[in-house]
């Protein structure tokens, strides 16, 4: 495999997606896989403007100003797509901490298919393979509650916030047809699933002909 295989984790908030892509990665090395650990926000070259717009949406939510938002996160992305990704050694597995799939829970107003539409027009890159992590909303709820920091979200400030954003993104999961892993249980099982999801995409990628490259 010469070239990267780029991977997308995304989910709700307190649904384990951070600690369980620590995991994953640290499997995959085990596994003698090269990866490489990336976040959308530590590489996004516009967030503070970004934010200055979801701080306003959240004091006075407007769908244009949604809009916006989106835009400015598929900017982000290409940039990325165009001077972080290619960066990285060939044939690595890059872990990506939220892509776009993140919109499908975080943006009320605007339709998921709007916002792919807008990533693609943009030529972001789209994953190899997408995993979307879930929980039941009450455990993740409960998960980010506990956390020092809590929530520590600007979009979500009640429970009944964090079960629509969970819906949501459970339908585009769906409608997707993303891996969904289930992270309602151990961390350990958690990681297998996703770590055999990523193994599937790989064997593939180095024996494209040998029938046996569905991913599910």
């Amino acid at each position: 495999m010469t070239h990267t295989l780029f991977i997308a984790l995304d989910g709700p908030k307190g649904v384990g997606k951070t600690t369980l892509l620590e995991a994953v990665a640290h499997a995959l090395r085990r596994n003698g896989h090269t990866v490489v650990r990336l976040s959308e926000r530590n590489n996004d070259p516009d967030r503070a403007q970004t934010m200055a717009l979801v701080n306003a949406y959240a004091r006075h939510p407007q769908v244009e100003l949604e809009r916006r938002i989106c835009a400015r996160l598929a900017d982000s992305r290409a940039w990325i797509t165009m001077q972080v990704l290619p960066r990285q050694p060939a044939g690595s597995l890059i872990l990506m901490d939220r892509w776009y799939a993140s919109d499908a829970a975080f943006r009320r107003g605007v339709p998921f298919e709007e916002v792919l539409r807008l990533n693609r027009e943009r030529e972001v890159r789209m994953p190899d393979l997408q995993v979307g992590v879930v929980t039941a909303p009450e455990v993740s709820w409960a998960r980010a509650a506990a956390r020092r920091s809590g929530l520590r979200s600007t979009v979500l400030q009640t429970f009944d916030d964090h079960v629509a954003c969970t819906e949501a993104f459970e339908r585009a999961m769906i409608d997707q047809g993303w891996v969904v892993c289930r992270n309602d249980g151990t961390l350990a099982d958690a990681t297998t699933q996703v770590v055999a999801a990523i193994e599937q995409v790989v064997h593939c990628r180095r024996r494209p002909a040998d029938g046996r490259c569905g991913v599910s």
